[in-house]
């Protein structure tokens, strides 16, 4: 069975008491790097409407295109809490993100924007299926991201309740819009 992708994104006003859980748990960072995602959309279907997600991501000395289907009430629960199956192509280095962006543009897609987020990650001890993130998105603020690859969305759902209730993070406020809409959302109002 395909696993699929079991997320929660929060508010994070500040990230030093929540780096001090993680590491008091057991959590161990995996990973501390710049992303870049440069997302399209069709010129036919707006995917900003579909809340559907098409990117080409750059980070370390990777990259790759990802595609996320529609949202709709099944994917999307009223707490907050993302499930969907993703599609990821990962590209040979980061000089084929360009070749991927130039192929996106060729073929009709519309750029909607950049997003450049500075993301630390932090793994569950002995659980490669657990992610902790914290994120800084340039020009938006900071966030944490908790993040579950199963093949039970609802068990998946409950664990990522008890995960958020045990670093602390259950409080803050959820956001329900993906940082691409968060970044657009930021330079339209300025």
């Amino acid at each position: 069975m395909d696993l699929i992708e079991v997320e929660r994104k929060r508010e994070l006003a500040e990230s030093e008491t929540l780096r001090r859980s993680l590491t008091e748990l057991g959590y161990r960072e995996i990973s501390s790097l710049t992303e870049i995602d440069t997302y399209y959309s069709r010129p036919d279907v707006d995917y900003m409407e579909t809340v559907e997600c098409l990117r080409v991501r750059q980070r370390g000395d990777s990259a790759e295109i990802t595609y996320k289907p529609p949202s709709s009430t099944e994917t999307h629960s009223d707490r907050g809490v993302i499930s969907k199956q993703e599609t990821n192509v990962q590209l040979a280095d980061t000089d084929q993100a360009g070749a991927a962006n130039a192929l996106l543009a060729a073929v009709g897609m519309v750029e909607l924007v950049r997003v450049e987020k500075a993301r630390t990650t932090y793994r569950q001890p002995d659980c490669d299926s657990t992610a902790v993130s914290i994120d800084v998105v340039a020009g938006v603020g900071a966030f944490v991201e908790t993040e579950i690859l199963a093949s039970d969305s609802a068990g998946a759902a409950a664990h990522l309740e008890e995960i958020e209730q045990a670093i602390g993070i259950s409080a803050n406020p959820i956001v329900r819009l993906p940082y691409r809409d968060l970044v657009i959302h930021a330079q339209t109002a300025v």
